[in-house]
């Protein structure tokens, strides 16, 4: 094995992402730019990174060079791993997992069922037009307070699930 990949090697294995993303899209998952930018990325990193070692691990370079990538290497790690920006993409799907039902069911209102509310108000002899109001300000309440409830627990919830140097709490162990 001479461990040399080709650029016929390195284009087969950038349509491999391109796979993923298409999946992404093809499945609404909305993550294909996320799945380009990080592959993007990971090959200038990559690039960059071999370019500095093949400098670092020159025979006879200083250990100063050494020490400068450790350096580097740790002001980058405390830079990449932020609770909230790696909280991202699961507070982003709890919110949509909790918005979809209320969507679905505000798109419904109307021509699918008829709210309560409403039919009650015109069975009482409220016009059809102030039923209608009173209805839709209803749906949007009922909207309205669903994200904004989600995106205060969600958050609330990353607060409390990370410790303040951006780890991961334990999970407290069931009782026996």
């Amino acid at each position: 094995m001479t461990g040399q990949v080709s650029l016929g090697g390195l284009a087969t294995s950038l349509a491999l992402v391109a796979v993923a993303a298409a999946i992404s899209l093809w499945q609404r998952l909305g993550l294909e730019r996320q799945v380009l930018r990080a592959a993007a990325r990971a090959l200038v990193q990559l690039l960059l990174v071999g370019a500095a070692l093949t400098l670092i691990i020159e025979p006879g370079r200083s250990l100063v060079w050494s020490w400068l990538w450790v350096v580097a290497m740790v002001a980058y790690a405390g830079d990449v791993q932020p609770a909230r920006r790696a909280a991202v993409p699961y507070v982003r799907a709890a919110l949509r997992a909790a918005l979809l039902p209320q969507i679905e069911t505000t798109k419904a209102t109307g021509l699918v069922f008829l709210p309560g509310a409403m039919t009650g108000l015109i069975l009482a002899g409220v016009p059809p037009i102030q039923a209608v109001l009173v209805q839709a300000v209803v749906m949007f309440l009922a909207l309205a307070s669903v994200s904004t409830t989600t995106v205060v627990v969600t958050l609330g919830l990353v607060r409390h699930v990370f410790t303040s140097d951006h780890r991961l709490r334990p999970l407290p162990r069931p009782a026996k």
